[in-house]
């Protein structure tokens, strides 16, 4: 069929990566329709209001803004004049065991400094290890975060064939552990920047070396806040998406992609048939297979792969401030390796997990009633493979409590207002992420990044996939990415 100007696009979904590529077919000319089984657009990005407080109950850090002002600018418009953010001065302060506090300052000569004042790390040290970071990102950037890797054509090119010659002397075959540790020989800054393999959901003893190159988006590119919170990304989107005549389908189910003679023939809901020249899913690839391509086998890839790590979430509104916390705050376990062999061994929970305190109202008064904070609290904890979170749930609580309150020379408990609780069963309800895993697979292995499922379907002719299950990978950037990988697949209109 040719192409004309009444193709129509159905999207699965209205994740952050569902709503940029809506964006980018509506601006090329293209009929797009979004079907999201929730009655909010974002997926994961979205938000809890609860007695005056506001939480931004999914995505707390926000890196690479240029690609959602992208969109604006695509479509001809100004992006300040929809969307504003302002660059951290601190991307994260982190607490350790024995007392230590250190200020990650997005100034690498700052953190240098501050970092040799609390860990006794050399400032050249530290320096030298982001510049391999940054090296990592330039090296690679192009070929795994604009490029299909599914797709020939992607490696013909001069760019595509330096990134693979480079791949030897990137780390692809040490452990990001193992790198951490050679380049710096310093416990704490080991740790600290370990801690970005969570950034995935995967294991920094295991995963490859190269996702060090996730360091030089919070400290090289820079760590942003939203104006308005992170939800106001969605909102942003949703707003430019309807401004170029998106139509949003909310509170509306999916029931099966319908196929005939290998291509895609539209959607089945409940109780109408949508016909669809194409369709791009934006949901979890698992449940694609799953659920909606009923007469297609399941890829055997999607089942043997390890899943990223899941979250369990409490949103506090707390009925005090805390001088010594900032927008985002780390607490260290004290045996990180020990966390991270419960996590993925033992499928459970650490009694001394790593917790993370996102705390917005110190960069928007108005998300707290005035005397108070709204604490989002998360640990990391094992996809749902039918653990008893009943049980596991208020130890979790009980373990961040006590944890928090030696720290923090508080009774916490006393301070709680109101508490919503966000666990991996309900991730999976709520954002169709297979067993609540945030991103998918993990990437504890060196092919991890090549083993993600496609953006284009191969057994069904003009079905695409987009968001975090798929290439590149999860995460607002990464989805956002690819989004525009599926973009260069269609042909403008106009």
């Amino acid at each position: 069929m040719s192409i004309n100007q009444h193709s129509q696009v159905s999207v699965i979904g209205a994740g952050i990566g569902g709503l940029a590529i809506a964006i980018r077919l509506a601006i090329k000319g293209y009929k797009v329709t979004i079907f999201e089984s929730n009655s909010y657009v974002g997926g994961k990005l979205s938000q809890i209001e609860s007695d005056g407080f506001r939480f931004d109950a999914g995505p707390s850090l926000f890196t690479m803004p240029e690609l959602v002002d992208e969109l604006f600018v695509l479509a001809g418009l100004n992006p300040k004049t929809y969307f504003n953010y302002q660059k951290l001065d601190e991307s994260c302060r982190y607490f350790y065991e024995d007392g230590t506090v250190l200020k990650a300052y997005s100034d690498i000569q700052k953190l240098a400094k501050e970092s040799y004042q609390k860990t006794g790390i050399q400032p050249n040290q530290l320096i030298k290890h982001l510049k391999k970071s940054k090296y990592i990102f330039d090296a690679t950037a192009f070929l795994f975060l604009q490029k299909s890797l599914h797709k020939f054509k992607s490696y013909i090119s001069f760019t595509v064939l330096k990134s693979f010659l480079k791949l030897p002397f990137l780390g692809i075959f040490k452990s990001m552990h193992k790198a951490n540790h050679e380049a710096l020989n310093n416990p704490k800054m080991e740790q600290l920047f370990n801690r970005y393999a969570t950034y995935n959901g995967s294991n920094p003893f295991l995963a490859p070396a190269i996702l060090n190159i996730i360091p030089h988006l919070e400290f090289g590119k820079g760590a942003y806040f939203p104006t308005n919170g992170m939800y106001s990304i969605a909102l942003s989107l949703y707003q430019l998406a309807k401004k170029l005549g998106v139509t949003f389908r909310l509170n509306s189910q999916v029931q099966e992609i319908v196929v005939q003679r290998g291509q895609v023939e539209g959607l089945r809901l409940s109780n109408e048939f949508i016909k669809s020249d194409y369709v791009v899913s934006n949901i979890d690839v698992y449940f694609v297979y799953k659920k909606l391509l009923k007469s297609f086998s399941m890829p055997k890839k999607i089942v043997s792969q390890e899943r990223s790590t899941s979250a369990l979430i409490f949103y506090w509104g707390i009925s005090k401030t805390f001088s010594q916390l900032d927008l985002h705050n780390i607490f260290f376990s004290k045996d990180y390796k020990t966390e991270f062999d419960c996590l993925r061994s033992r499928q459970s929970i650490h009694f001394d997990p790593t917790v993370y305190i996102n705390i917005t109202s110190k960069k928007n008064s108005s998300d707290a009633p005035k005397g108070c904070e709204n604490w989002f609290v998360m640990i990391n904890v094992p996809p749902n493979n039918g653990q008893n979170w009943d049980l596991l749930i208020p130890q979790a609580r009980a373990a961040i409590l006590k944890k928090l309150n030696r720290i923090l020379e508080v009774n916490l408990e006393e301070n709680i207002l109101n508490e919503e609780i966000l666990d991996p069963i309900k991730i999976e309800s709520k954002t169709a992420s297979y067993q609540g895993s945030l991103y998918g697979t993990a990437s504890n292995n060196k092919m991890a990044a090549f083993f993600r499922h496609s953006n284009f379907s191969n057994k069904v002719s003009k079905l695409y996939f987009c968001g975090g299950s798929v290439h590149p990978g999860g995460g607002i950037p990464l989805a956002l990415s690819s989004a525009k990988i599926v973009d260069g697949f269609f042909k403008s209109l106009n």
